[in-house]
This record gives C-alpha cells, sequence and structure tokens, in this order.
C-alpha cells in the first residue's frame, strides 16, 4: 500500500493526500507487492534493495548511502495480541532521504508514522525532510519508553498474581516480558550506533537546531537502553526468585506426603501381622480389636510427634 502526503502550508499541520509525487512529498508504503517497489523506485530513482531491505525481518539496523540516496534503518517497537495476551516486539523501518522527498517503508502500520498523519506531532513538515528524520526517530524513543513503563507495570501485575497462586501461566507471561526486553534492549542497542553515525551526515548537521535534536534523540535513546536494562534485571531477578519458591514449595508438598505415608504405613503393617493365620497376642481376649487399635493409634500419635519435632509436619 501506497500513500503519499504533503503539507498544505507553514500554519498548521495539516496534511494533503495526493496521487502523483511532488517535490516536498512523504511517501509512506506499507507492507508492498513488488509491483509497487519497483513503480516507486522507477519514479523516485532510489535502488531497489534501499525499498526492500525493511521486508526482512531479520534487518538489523544501519546506515547506507547511495549517490543521492540515504538509507537509515531502524527498530522500532509494536504491540499485538497473541493468546489474549498483549505481546511487544520490534520490526525494522527504512527511512529513504532523496533529493526530493521522504521515504518509509515497513512491513506493518505503525502508531509511530499514523501520529503524523494524524496531526499529533507538532511542527511537522513533509517538505523539511532533514527534521521529519529526527522527529521520526524521536517519536520511536518515545515509544520504546511509553512501552517499557508499560511492560513494569504489566510485570507487577503478574507477580501479585502469583503471589497467591503459582501457576504456569503467570510464570510465561512473566517468560514472554523478559523476552520482550531482550527485543527491546537488542534493537535500542543497534539503533543507538544508527544514530551515532547520523551526527557524521552533512545534511543533518546542516542546521544547528537540527543537530540539537538528533542529540536529545540519542540522550532518549540511552535512557531507553539504561531502562530496559534495569527492568530486565529485575524480571530476570523476580524469575529466579519465583522459581525457588515453586521448588520450595514442592518440596514441602513432598516432605509432608513422605510423612503421611510413615505414619499411614504403621497400621497397615501392624493389620497385617495381626491378620496371619498365626497365634498372636490379645487373640482369645473380648477386648483385643480395642486393645490392637489402641497400640495402632498410640504408635501412629508417638511417629506424628517425632516426625513434628523433625519439622515433617
Amino acid at each position: 500500500m501506497i500513500n503519499i502526503y504533503k503539507s498544505i502550508d507553514e500554519t498548521s499541520n495539516t496534511l494533503q493526500k495526493i496521487e502523483n509525487l511532488e517535490p516536498g512529498c512523504w511517501v509512506n508504503i506499507v507492507a508492498p507487492t513488488d509491483q509497487e517497489l519497483i513503480l516507486v523506485s522507477k519514479k523516485t530513482g532510489v535502488p531497489l534493495e534501499f525499498l526492500r531491505a525493511p521486508l526482512d525481518d531479520e534487518e538489523t539496523s544501519r546506515l547506507d548511502i547511495e549517490e543521492n540516496n540515504v538509507l537509515v534503518i531502524v527498530d522500532i517497537p509494536f504491540t499485538e495480541m497473541e493468546d489474549n495476551s498483549l505481546t511487544y516486539d520490534t520490526y525494522p523501518l527504512a527511512i529513504i532521504h532523496t533529493e526530493k522527498e521522504i521515504i518509509t517503508v515497513c512491513l506493518k502500520n505503525s502508531k509511530i508514522l499514523t501520529d503524523f498523519t494524524e496531526g499529533k506531532v507538532r511542527s511537522f513538515f513533509t517538505y523539511k525532510r532533514s527534521r521529519f528524520i529526527l522527529q521520526i526517530l524521536y517519536r520511536i524513543a518515545t515509544y520504546y519508553l511509553l512501552y517499557l513503563r508499560q511492560i513494569d507495570k504489566k510485570s507487577l501485575m503478574v507477580e501479585k498474581k502469583l503471589h497467591k497462586s503459582m501457576r504456569n501461566k503467570e510464570l510465561i507471561q512473566l517468560l514472554s516480558l523478559e523476552k520482550s526486553l531482550v527485543y527491546f534492549s537488542t534493537s535500542l542497542k543497534s539503533n543507538e550506533i544508527t544514530l551515532e553515525k547520523m551526527l557524521k551526515l552533512e545534511f543533518i548537521t546542516k542546521y544547528e537546531e537540527d543537530k540539537d535534536v538528533l542529540e536529545d534523540v540519542i540522550i532518549e535513546n540511552k535512557q531507553a537502553i539504561e531502562m530496559a536494562n534495569i527492568y530486565s534485571n529485575i524480571l530476570s531477578g523476580t524469575m529466579d526468585a519465583f522459581a525457588s519458591v515453586i521448588s520450595n514449595n514442592l518440596n514441602i508438598v513432598m516432605k509432608l506426603l513422605a510423612s503421611v505415608t510413615i505414619v499411614m504405613a504403621i497400621p497397615n503393617m501392624i493389620s497385617g501381622l495381626f491378620g496371619m493365620n498365626l497365634q498372636v497376642p490379645f487373640a482369645e481376649s473380648a477386648y483385643g480389636f480395642w486393645i490392637v487399635l489402641g497400640i495402632v493409634l498410640s504408635i501412629c500419635l508417638s511417629a506424628i510427634v517425632i516426625l513434628n519435632k523433625k519439622d515433617m509436619f
């Protein structure tokens, strides 16, 4: 899907959707077909490999320059529902700076880009290409921070549930959150390298304001990296702690079952001896059954007292 936008004027953030390419426009490509990529490549002069690069899920963040085209690939965060649970992951977004337009390419429709089309970003103009790239990067860092806070809150909620019941469901949710933090941390670190390289680009450092914005983006990205590392360490420690608690609870249950088995084995042994077809004590007594029952109960109670002193109950 290809959408082309262009800012109307400098007095508002209103975007106009246009049909054909014009100087200063923004070409937003989402989940494109090969025919659409070939068409854009022919009309803009952008190498086809630049347009296809972000369509690979495993593509890492990088910076590439060919003639007058600058390719910036960064990993952006996204959320999706999986098994009635919200999961977090990343996928690549390509931002291509050409002589006349800005092109964005990604596999899925992102909230980061829809914020621009819906007018949620102030002082956004499609013809200010270098500033537009920085605004996208800043928006990406902002969403990373937002999702990291959501992960932290969600992990706290799961922990509270784990305090009440040690079920596999909550542990799997914590494992999923820990995996998301690993994805975020890896993507943020690769984005950091790309952002550092962008400081050397002429079209970014041309205006002092743009350079300041890029430095702000780098600071936000570093903050997101620190948050991801802190939350990951906390979650990892929590997982280890709950794993130890569950193991300890299992040991307590097994110890209790072993004690109950020992106590129950006593009457079985005595009844087995008295059930033999041999001469046994109290066989001729009218109160023999009650005497044997008393002996069994006294031995069982003695066993319970001894086991209790050894903290087996």
